[in-house]
């Protein structure tokens, strides 16, 4: 990447939640405990999924790997913003803020049409259950896996990259929580019209498409559920579908919000809490929705606790 003649910045400062100092103690204990929580609750389904042969079955694979991009997206984010909360200013060179933005890009990218591939999985389980087998077969499962974590990269790369190669001659602040590309846009010394053409149109591609595949895909699998002869069927799917809609829409909204127009008007604030339920809550809540209401994944929970026992008793 070419930053001779470019850049006089060599390092940023992220402000975080400076204007509100005393506040910082108090969010970096709860963010603390959020992100413990949440790389538990990922580990736990990713060691799960893993070590029980009878769940590796498109549904749960799928699952498993949106625990990895959870652990990883949280990996990415949480550290820093901690260390943010934890003091007035944190300074972050040039190369990390780069990597920084790339693993961001590219782990919410590939949960953008990871979450798509799962909605499809739903939906062919649910609408078509006798070709479910053909249709959701080992080879449809990993093309749509690995379209989504190339997909990821292909957008970290082409963002990242072009955002990097922009001028940044000061200030030097970053007034966010970590660098996310409309933060880091905002200091560039140049014109970057072409750029959020491309982010817009990204952003629909990205993030817009596969939210109303999703929401096309519930409409069609609540359509289905209308039609169950038990009730009690009824109002347990229809209560599943309602999670998995609520974790979606906070992911894609707040994201949709943040990345549609880069150089929006929200307040640093407003953008500040936005990134929050992408990046925070949703890592959070996945896990406790796709799990906590399925009873496969607390039987083998429930057989793995009671081998481990069983071992420390012989």
């Amino acid at each position: 990447m070419r930053r001779q003649n470019q850049s006089s910045v060599v390092e940023f400062i992220l402000l975080g939640f400076s204007n509100f100092p005393e506040l910082q103690e108090q969010l970096f204990g709860v963010f603390l405990v959020i992100y413990l929580v949440t790389l538990m609750g990922n580990a736990i389904i990713i060691v799960i999924i893993s070590l029980d042969k009878s769940l590796h079955v498109p549904m749960y694979l799928f699952l498993l790997n949106l625990s990895v991009v959870e652990v990883s997206f949280s990996a990415v984010i949480m550290p820093e913003m901690l260390v943010v909360l934890s003091t007035e200013q944190t300074r972050i060179s040039f190369v990390s803020c780069f990597a920084q933005m790339y693993f961001i890009l590219l782990f919410g990218g590939t949960e953008c049409f990871l979450l798509g591939a799962m909605a499809y999985d739903r939906f062919a389980a649910i609408c078509h259950p006798l070709n479910y087998p053909m249709t959701m077969n080992k080879m449809v499962f990993m093309k749509l896996v690995m379209f989504s974590w190339v997909s990821g990269i292909m957008v970290a790369t082409v963002q990242t990259t072009w955002v990097f190669s922009f001028p940044f001659c000061g200030p030097n602040e970053i007034n966010h929580l970590s660098c996310e590309t409309p933060a880091v846009l905002e200091l560039a010394c140049a014109d970057t019209f072409l750029f959020e053409i491309y982010a817009f149109t990204g952003t629909i591609l990205i993030v817009m498409v596969p939210f109303l595949l999703i929401l096309l895909s519930y409409i069609r699998v609540l359509y289905a559920i209308l039609k169950m002869p038990s009730t009690t069927g009824r109002q347990k799917a229809f209560s599943t579908c309602a999670s998995h809609l609520t974790s979606v829409t906070l992911f894609y909204g707040t994201a949709n919000m943040t990345y549609l127009q880069p150089k929006s008007g929200y307040s640093p604030e407003t953008k500040k809490l936005m990134s929050l339920a992408y990046s925070l809550l949703t890592p959070l809540l996945n896990p406790l929705i796709y799990s906590l209401r399925n009873s496969e994944l607390k039987r083998a929970l429930m057989k793995l606790w009671q081998r481990k026992v069983f071992l420390h008793t012989v």
